[in-house]
């Protein structure tokens, strides 16, 4: 079940981390969704187009809090298992939008869909993220 958390509280947890670096703001979260964007000119690489690193920490951040939303984090930690993601598009403006869904919920593992898209809605990165689920 989804906690009771605002998005304010959710976009608290980022201070003192990569996320608050990134500049990555919780914009809507619902069971087994959550969505998440970060400024395209604060993520660049060198060739002044959003960096695919940030693509997958941006889609990364999003599966993780996704799950943690919805497991009991008194019995469980969740993991990051595997990443991995096609970069099919650039953008240089704008933000970087990351609306990622869950496909599998298991016992011990959940499987998430991000999408990254700018801001017309063009995918950037398509993204596929695997968590595990560890009774503590």
């Amino acid at each position: 079940m989804l906690k009771k958390i605002s998005l304010n509280e959710l976009n608290a947890l980022n201070k003192g981390t990569m996320m608050e670096w990134m500049q990555l703001e919780y914009i809507e979260a619902g069971e087994g969704y959550l969505k998440a964007r970060i400024p395209i000119e604060r993520n660049l690489q060198p060739m002044r187009i959003l960096h695919g690193g940030a693509s997958l920490a941006l889609a990364e951040t999003v599966a993780g809090l996704g799950s943690a939303l919805i497991v009991d984090l008194d019995i469980f930690d969740v993991k990051g298992a595997q990443v991995s993601a096609n970069h099919i598009g650039s953008a240089t403006e704008g933000f970087a939008t990351a609306e990622g869904k869950l496909i599998h919920k298991g016992k011990n593992t959940h499987v998430w869909n991000v999408e990254v898209c700018d801001d017309d809605g063009r995918p950037i990165s398509i993204c596929r993220i695997t968590n595990f689920l560890i009774k503590k």
